[in-house]
């Protein structure tokens, strides 16, 4: 293996163990919940879900699990309905 490569493998490694240097601007997940599938998006700011229950409260148990999953990945603002409760 060319050691350049090596080299960017090992830096990988070390950015992986600091989360802190990602923001997620926009996320894209199907998640296999327990009744159905659904598709849950972030993108401007703004959360959405497939279920019925997100057409309701804009927010549900997908969103939060993702927003707890990726807690250190995604800005204050994709937190808020999370934090809330």
């Amino acid at each position: 293996m060319r050691s350049s490569l090596i080299g960017k493998i090992e830096k990988a490694r070390r950015y992986a163990k600091e989360p802190g240097r990602v923001t997620l601007s926009g996320l894209t997940a199907d998640f296999h919940g327990e009744n159905a599938d659904h598709k849950i998006r972030y993108t401007d700011g703004r959360w959405h879900c497939t279920c019925d229950f997100f057409g309701h409260w804009d927010t549900c148990s997908h969103v939060m699990a993702l927003q707890e999953m990726f807690r250190t990945e995604l800005p204050a603002e994709a937190l808020e309905s999370f934090l809330e409760e």
